[in-house]
């Protein structure tokens, strides 16, 4: 019933190469988008643009039935890219370092084969390129009305993961990605000279111990089995060494694996600003807090996944390959899922292999992934398909 898929492997890599020649931020992935289109659309596809810079296709099948979501990212990162491959990064301080050239690569050939088997489905298969994953894009998606007309009953995507070796599959029910928060703490003092310290009030200092102190909310007293991350990525304050500050900007990252709402009985947010509002006061300095919410906790769906390891994978690799995991990492792909109650699963495709330097952490200046491993995505989205939507 299906092709060959090795007769796809130069397809899949040369448009893989060409999406990481070619990346874009966010919401500005405009000739990526006239790209996929034009392909789409080669296909006999009607692709549509939604949220700006996002692509949605419908393949419909032979008869009437479900509807089926695969997702792909579309969005690369600021980052100035430091390989040195002959399809490197044309686009100055931006790179695709996260493996979404690879995700839109997989689906795109992955769309050509259902076509190509489009009589053995009983429903559609509803294709979405997704722009600004690393910023919550889903949301956006999502409003413009991607999981209606058709109405969504289940959906699939797939990351590309460097921490899983090439060949082993992750994959796993219940929780797998973050819930994940991005925080900004903003300390206000009193300046003065660097002699004289007794003057002022010193924001730098109170940022100090904010840092150290909010480390004891997730070892003394969250759970230490739910999984907890606070990570500070930026501080900036001060202008020159002889002068104590007047304000100090922080922002970081919270992280967890559970139920972190009002509801929740660790109440990480909770304990953040408790915390810190009583560090201030002790320093006598002023502080604002913000929590601006990036990604949802991604739950996969029991069932979802017992159909993934059932009906699908055995057509992709053999069991021993298919491992339980689960990361700190962010995913908006949950505003697909565990948002907005759409049974479905994030598969985790593992890419990292030491011989062609693809072991390197996501989101460095030389990330790159296996490109040997690019089919087996394609191989998870046609099998997801064709096996979701037989009759």
């Amino acid at each position: 019933m299906i092709d060959n898929f090795e007769q796809y492997f130069d397809e899949v890599v040369a448009l893989r190469r060409y999406f990481h020649e070619n990346p874009e931020l966010g919401f500005q992935e405009y000739k990526t988008q006239e790209f996929i289109i034009k392909y789409l659309t080669d296909l006999g596809l009607e692709p549509y643009k939604i949220a700006s810079t996002g692509v949605v296709a419908l393949i419909h099948g032979k008869e009437q039935g479900k509807t089926l979501l695969l997702r792909s990212d579309m969005d690369a990162l600021p980052i100035q890219e430091t390989n040195t491959f002959s399809f490197t990064s044309k686009n100055e301080g931006v790179m695709h370092a996260c493996g979404h050239d690879g995700h839109m690569a997989m689906l795109l050939v992955a769309a050509k084969i259902i076509v190509k088997n489009k009589e053995h489905i009983h429903g559609t298969v509803k294709l979405v390129f997704q722009p600004n994953e690393e910023a919550d894009g889903a949301s956006f998606v999502i409003k413009e009305g991607v999981l209606e007309n058709p109405k969504v009953n289940s959906s699939f995507a797939i990351h590309l993961w460097s921490p899983i070796p090439s060949g082993k599959i992750g994959l796993k029910s219940g929780a797998v990605m973050a819930e994940m928060y991005n925080f900004k703490i903003t300390l206000k003092g009193k300046g003065g000279h660097t002699s004289a310290p007794q003057h002022g009030i010193d924001p730098i200092i109170c940022a100090a111990n904010v840092i150290q102190s909010v480390q004891i909310m997730q070892t003394r007293e969250i759970d230490p089995m739910d999984a907890t991350v606070v990570v500070f990525g930026k501080i900036n304050g001060g202008s020159q060494s002889n002068i104590i500050a007047e304000k100090v900007e922080m922002e970081g990252t919270l992280r967890y694996l559970y139920d972190g709402g009002e509801e929740g009985e660790q109440q990480p947010i909770k304990r953040f600003q408790r915390i810190v509002k009583s560090i201030c006061q002790a320093h006598r300095v002023v502080c604002d807090i913000q929590f601006m919410p990036s990604n949802y906790i991604v739950l996969n769906d029991e069932e979802s996944v017992a159909f993934l390891k059932k009906e699908v994978l055995p057509h992709v690799v053999e069991s021993e390959n298919i491992i339980p995991y689960c990361c700190m990492g962010g995913e908006d792909f949950s505003e697909f899922t565990s948002h907005n109650n759409i049974p479905g699963a994030l598969v985790f495709v593992g890419t990292g292999n030491s011989n062609v330097g693809s072991d390197k952490p996501h989101h460095r200046n030389d990330f790159t992934i296996d490109e040997n491993t690019l089919l087996t995505g394609v191989k998870i989205h046609v099998y997801t398909a064709l096996q979701y939507l037989s009759k």
